[in-house]
């Protein structure tokens, strides 16, 4: 049995972390640690989970004096690093799995999209989760990225638990009623991502819509030579059938039918007249797939047990 503590354990990817953990036959949940929920019960908050443990307000020292076996970083961006340099400090061979922005560009961690980058692992106890929209992003446009002859055009729509907790326009129920709001049309976190993962620009605009949970990527992907509809397919589906949370679909995915599952959706598959121009649609749960469910992905390998451990798998 392995112990693990999650830092910024209050935000909703946080509470679908304790959930799975509270599911794992491997893991036991050590610590967590919230500032504005310090010395609740976690019970209290989180369906699924029994047991007495609370929350605790935890600084980068001392949740490094908790010597977990596994630390999770839960955080906005740029707010890892104390909590990376004590844990190093302290007890180096913890494995930490790290699910803001921050060291998904640096070459000495693992970035963790197994689907992609399964093979690349080589034992690192730092790893990179990587971002819901770039998730679906790399996803959709892997298969087909030796033929490209222009930049992906990546249009997405989420819901606004994307947000955080953090109150603002974009997670703000009322201002996002009958609405869907644009925002960081170009340079967004996820479309540097995506270009610096896949080694070509990506071009994304996302927005933000009134539900809840789920994103949907609309990728717009110009061909080098033309290619039929079941050559796409082809491609689709060598890349992905043996994966458990990937599903390749036919028709384009609705994002109300990945809302609470830990899988992705990819189908749609338009092909221009010529040949030359596909559009492809992804869908995925940005708190599951796009981020707990790939965390638990990670972990389970890295810790020595089954990539699919304490994750429901599709029927």
């Amino acid at each position: 049995m392995k112990t693990i503590g999650i830092v910024g354990a209050r935000g909703h990817t946080g509470m679908e972390l304790i959930r799975l953990i509270a599911a794992h036959s491997a893991l036991e949940l050590a610590f967590v640690s919230s500032r504005e929920l310090d010395g609740q019960r976690v019970a209290d908050h989180v369906d699924g989970f029994a047991g007495e443990l609370r929350y605790e307000n935890l600084d980068s020292e001392a949740v490094a004096a908790q010597r977990a076996d596994v630390v999770i970083l839960a955080l906005p961006n740029d707010k890892a690093a104390p909590y990376v340099a004590a844990i190093d400090a302290a007890k180096p061979d913890t494995l930490i799995l790290d699910l803001s922005a921050d060291y998904r560009f640096d070459p000495s961690w693992y970035y963790g999209l197994p689907e992609l980058t399964r093979g690349q692992w080589r034992g690192e106890k730092r790893i990179s989760n990587p971002g819901c929209y770039a998730t679906a992003m790399e996803l959709s446009i892997a298969p087909l990225k030796d033929l490209l002859a222009a930049p992906p055009v990546c249009f997405g729509v989420s819901g606004y638990s994307g947000a955080g907790t953090t109150p603002s326009d974009k997670n703000d129920p009322e201002k996002l009623r009958d609405n869907l709001m644009p925002y960081a049309l170009t340079g967004h976190m996820h479309e540097k991502e995506a270009s610096f993962r896949l080694g070509i620009p990506v071009e994304f605009m996302p927005h933000v819509a009134p539900h809840f949970r789920g994103l949907t990527v609309t990728t717009n992907l110009y061909l080098t030579r033309p290619l039929k509809r079941e050559d796409v397919l082809q491609r689709f589906h060598a890349a992905y059938d043996g994966e458990n949370l990937v599903s390749v679909t036919d028709e384009a995915p609705w994002v109300s039918r990945v809302a609470h599952k830990h899988y992705a959706e990819i189908g749609g598959f338009a092909v221009s007249a010529n040949g030359k121009r596909v559009v492809v649609v992804a869908t995925l749960d940005n708190l599951l797939k796009g981020a707990a469910t790939q965390a638990m992905q990670n972990i389970n390998r890295a810790i020595g047990v089954d990539e699919y451990t304490a994750i429901p798998l599709p029927l």
